[in-house]
């Protein structure tokens, strides 16, 4: 059996759907769905015929790693890294061994002048995820080598149902939107509800815009904190 059918059948039964039990009775009528059935069948397909990001296993890892009861924080991207190796299931995540992104050493530049972390040895960001920190990515899969392959196929709709219940439902979130893109999810949240930050995108085209100094994940343990809430070991 080829490795890609095999990842077909893997996600075949991850479409059914999976997904960490505290989440699901929150987003069966989105698995239900109308469009959930087609975007279904569209990832089933590319699974089938090209090389998709991440593995099938990892599609919903954000959501595993995080429950619904203990995420404390969301931070928002866009696409899963379309390169190999990298993508895992949560945004900005790479797994250990691959070499970060520019993005995400940008991020460890800021954590780092922010609080006086060093530098980790890897991009694997397990631990923040482990921590109550959802590292949610607007589309879920990407075809190898092609940025934005899988957007307009039905996933931005489930990630904004998931960032709507996650508002609605929980109060005393932070929500980390970094870049027009993100910020645009900003009008799902009750802002009087949760702490919403927003800054310029970490890539190398926007950092220096706004990104460097933004001090959010001093400013995210600080909400925290006052709220009676346990910080994140960034």
């Amino acid at each position: 059996m080829s490795v890609q059918v095999s990842e077909f059948i893997l996600f075949s039964k991850i479409m059914d759907v999976k997904i960490e039990k505290s989440w699901k009775p929150r987003l069966q009528e989105e698995f239900e769905a109308e469009y959930f059935k087609n975007l279904t069948l569209f990832v089933k397909s590319e699974y089938q015929k090209h090389k998709i990001f991440p593995p099938a296993k990892n599609i919903f890892s954000a959501f595993d790693l995080s429950s619904f009861d203990d995420t404390r924080v969301v931070i928002l991207g866009q696409d899963p890294y379309h390169g190999e190796g990298q993508a895992h299931g949560l945004c900005f995540s790479v797994q250990e061994g691959t070499r970060m992104p520019p993005s995400l050493q940008n991020i460890f530049k800021e954590i780092k002048d922010d609080l006086d972390i060093d530098l980790p040895p890897h991009g694997c960001l397990n631990r923040w995820a482990e921590q109550g920190v959802l590292l949610l990515n607007a589309t879920l899969t990407v075809r190898a080598h092609q940025a934005g392959s899988h957007q307009n196929k039905g996933w931005e709709q489930f990630t904004d149902a998931v960032i709507q219940v996650l508002s609605e439902e929980k109060e005393k979130l932070v929500f980390l939107l970094w870049g027009a893109y993100a910020q645009r999810k900003g009008a799902l949240i009750d802002q009087t509800k949760h702490c919403v930050l927003e800054s310029p995108h970490p890539s190398p085209f926007a950092a220096h815009r706004g990104f460097f100094g933004n001090k959010h994940f001093s400013k995210t343990n600080t909400y925290l904190r006052e709220n009676g809430l346990k910080e994140i070991e960034w």
